[in-house]
């Protein structure tokens, strides 16, 4: 994997666990709001949407770098769309860097001719 594959899918990872937490934020918000005199949907919609964007800028990005299949890119778009699917993006996408990394050391070592 070179620098500019491992730099878009870390910065898709660092992107992907915000984006979740702010949708969870923006639902409590859109209850709150209907529920209490609190409106703050304005504002984190605003973040949230800004979070959005930049996921699927970054995950456009990731794709067209790592080749990935039509399906893996699937599942990481249908999990920024998940209440709680940007963790779940995140911990993938954390496991395939660390993967990467083992797979680089052992061509460096030349246990793997790949």
């Amino acid at each position: 994997m070179d620098i500019k594959t491992a730099t878009s899918l870390r910065r898709l990872r660092l992107v992907s666990a915000p984006e979740a937490v702010s949708f969870l934020l923006l639902l409590l918000c859109s209850v709150l709001k209907r529920t209490t005199e609190f409106n703050a949907v304005p504002v984190m919609g605003m973040v949230h949407g800004v979070l959005f964007i930049l996921y699927v800028i970054f995950w456009a990005d990731a794709w067209n770098r790592t080749k990935w299949s039509l399906k893996t890119a699937a599942l990481y778009f249908v999990l920024s769309v998940l209440p709680t699917g940007g963790f779940f993006a995140e911990r993938m996408l954390k496991r395939e860097a660390e993967n990467a990394v083992i797979a680089s050391r052992a061509r460096n070592e030349g246990i793997v001719n790949a």
